[in-house]
């Protein structure tokens, strides 16, 4: 096992936390996929639980904001039948001097069963479920830039719901590749599961050194980074985390590297657009192709649900998820 596989996995090779997607082989992320699907159509139920975690503590741990992410977890908590903390970190004990490991101690006092946590340093969600009661399952919600799984594994999803298998797929990823935990999740959840070709298109400036090694093809030309692909995947960028020296200027970026009508035309006649959000509307991509018939935007944000349920009951559920 790699230390990751060892962190998250238990003896049997069920999943205890879900850290990265790293060391996780393709039948456990199908498995999720699975998983997620039998709880798609729960959302058009009148009563939209089941009472697979009831009794059960999960807690928001969040030390950076995040509406959309908090919420989806939140939601699918509640749809488990758990009970939900949501710990708001700006104002509670931390920013008196607490530490992080206090907090934890603390939490487990209250005999919680998950943490889901967000931070800004990498490595955070690692740290915590080392540290964590052997009974706790720690899921990561991104943490620096290092990985978001869950994001990744609902944008799995929702690749597979419109093009059933990856094997055959080519798939370009554009914008802020250097600061994007979710650009690497994505990259190994694809080559994970087999799709045929990944690229990632951005000016030099916005790539890892070791970009290559990740197993994608570096492209710095948009129109040929989408020819003939299946799925565009925009992302944002990530401004709170550059300095002017990366970018001339957002306009610019646009000109370059924002996703248009125009510009889609070289990618496939069914090709999808996805981004993880939230959408800089003119910098990264037109609002006629965010609104348009080809995103799947909103789709991503409903599947985030049902696949945070699935990495929820997985981790939870003794004898795994029904």
């Amino acid at each position: 096992m790699t230390m990751d596989q060892h962190l998250q996995l238990t003896v049997d090779g069920r999943l205890k936390h879900f850290l990265t997607i790293e060391g996780l082989n393709a039948a456990l992320l199908t498995q999720i996929l699975d998983t997620a699907e039998s709880f798609v159509g729960l959302s058009q139920n009148q009563v939209k639980k089941v009472p697979l975690l009831r009794g059960k503590t999960i807690v928001n741990l969040f030390f950076e904001n995040s509406t959309r992410t908090r919420t989806t977890f939140e939601l699918a908590a509640t749809r488990l039948s758990a009970d939900v903390l949501n710990i708001n970190i700006a104002t509670s004990a931390s920013s008196k001097g607490e530490s992080l490991l206090d907090t934890i101690r603390n939490l487990e006092a209250m005999h919680v069963d998950m943490f889901v946590v967000r931070h800004a340093l990498s490595g955070a969600a690692h740290f915590i479920a080392r540290q964590a009661a052997p009974h706790i399952s720690v899921i990561n919600a991104g943490d620096g830039q290092h990985a978001h799984p869950t994001q990744a594994m609902l944008d799995m999803f929702t690749i597979r719901q419109h093009k059933q298998r990856f094997e055959q797929l080519k798939v370009a990823i554009v914008g802020d590749i250097l600061h994007s935990r979710v650009a690497r999740s994505q990259i190994l959840a694809l080559n994970t599961l087999g799709a045929a070709e990944v690229r990632v298109v951005a000016p030099k400036t916005l790539l890892p050194a070791d970009v290559e090694q990740m197993g994608v093809m570096p492209m710095h030309d948009l129109d040929q980074g989408l020819r003939d692909v299946d799925v565009v995947i925009m992302l944002r960028l990530q401004k709170e985390r550059m300095n002017s020296a990366f970018l001339p200027s957002e306009s610019e970026f646009f000109r370059c590297f924002g996703l248009t009508e125009a510009r889609l035309q070289h990618a496939k006649a069914d090709a999808i657009v996805m981004h993880p959000g939230p959408i800089n509307r003119g910098v990264e991509i037109a609002s006629a192709v965010a609104d348009g018939p080809r995103s799947v935007v909103l789709q991503q944000v409903s599947n985030g649900i049902a696949v945070r349920m699935a990495v929820m009951s997985m981790t939870l559920q003794p004898g795994g998820a029904a």
